[in-house]
């Protein structure tokens, strides 16, 4: 869900631009606290939640504990995004790489995210990551939508991630014109792998 803002860069530099210097609270995260923060947001999320990343996989979370086998202790994210759907949470996403064997495997078992509860949308020049919920709280950095990227694997395996979590209404203003931006394909006019590099240009939505 976008903020319309007297602030948002101009169309012409909605991908390129260097925003004036100012300060902005910010918080820093690294490593597990990818997992403590960014997707404890994603799981309170009342209106919209708008993530980017470059590679997209089966990613499993903690929840409501089954029985005492620890592998009856996680579930998928996909079902966390479910519920989130059935609650009327407007869900994005938005990766340049095909998504996992997993990821497919799992998306396929929710028929409400299939028919259109997460929107899903390919860019192969798409290499930022985000995760924007309710135009309130954004998270930027490194950290793809990966287990090993989000801190959901265990300590030695989990990737070192660093990134920085904020609640800045300009800061989001920019992050999610540039956002609506690509998702809209209004980049693909001048795209240079329009030709051969891109199976599906949005701007032919």
């Amino acid at each position: 869900m976008a903020r319309s803002s007297a602030k948002t860069p101009p169309a012409s530099s909605l991908t390129d631009f260097a925003a004036p210097t100012r300060p902005v609270d910010v918080g820093l995260i690294a490593g597990r606290a990818h997992y403590d923060v960014v997707l404890a947001r994603i799981a309170q999320a009342q209106r919209s939640i708008w993530i980017a990343t470059a590679n997209l996989k089966e990613l499993m979370v903690e929840g409501p504990r089954r029985s005492v086998r620890s592998r009856d202790r996680f579930r998928s994210v996909l079902d966390v995004l479910d519920e989130r759907a059935a609650a009327g949470v407007e869900l994005r996403l938005l990766h340049a790489g095909h998504p996992s064997r997993a990821f497919r495997a799992s998306f396929d078992r929710h028929p409400r995210l299939v028919r259109g509860g997460l929107e899903l949308r390919l860019c192969p020049r798409v290499h930022f990551k985000t995760v924007i919920v309710d135009a309130e709280s954004c998270y930027l950095g490194s950290a793809n939508w990966t287990g090993a990227g989000l801190g959901a694997k265990g300590e030695g395996r989990r990737n070192f991630e660093l990134g920085f979590v904020s609640s800045d209404e300009e800061l989001i203003d920019q992050v999610q014109a540039m956002y609506e931006a690509i998702w809209t394909g209004s980049q693909c006019a001048g795209c240079k792998l329009r030709k051969d590099g891109c199976e599906a240009p949005l701007d032919l939505d």
